[in-house]
């Protein structure tokens, strides 16, 4: 299955299943089949995104502190992280923001 992100402001964009869950998920919504994130909830679907990145960096940097021996290119190619996944979702979130349109989702 995939989430269709949709924004007048953006093109569309799809994430596969687990990757919109957890983005949903983050935001503070119910993953389903359809749905909205209205223009005025955006700067708080934000706040949630970047809390969670900060989140994960420090996790990220806790692993490379307890296990100094792993060189860098092992740790990089081990996992796409969140940053990657979500950076065209916050470019539409911010988008639609400047331009007070709500993302819809559907699958």
């Amino acid at each position: 299955m995939l989430y269709k992100f949709k924004s007048k402001s953006t093109a569309d964009l799809i994430m596969l299943e687990p990757n919109g869950r957890r983005v949903l998920e983050i935001i503070g919504k119910t993953p389903g089949p359809q749905g909205i994130v209205l223009a005025s909830q955006i700067a708080a679907a934000l706040g949630a995104l970047e809390s969670a990145l900060a989140a994960e960096d420090a996790l990220a940097a806790q692993a490379r502190a307890e296990s100094p021996e792993e060189d860098e290119d092992s740790q990089r190619s081990a996992a796409v992280s969140l940053r990657q996944r979500v950076a065209p979702f916050m470019d539409m979130l911010r988008r639609s923001e400047a331009e007070g349109h709500d993302v819809t989702w559907g699958v």
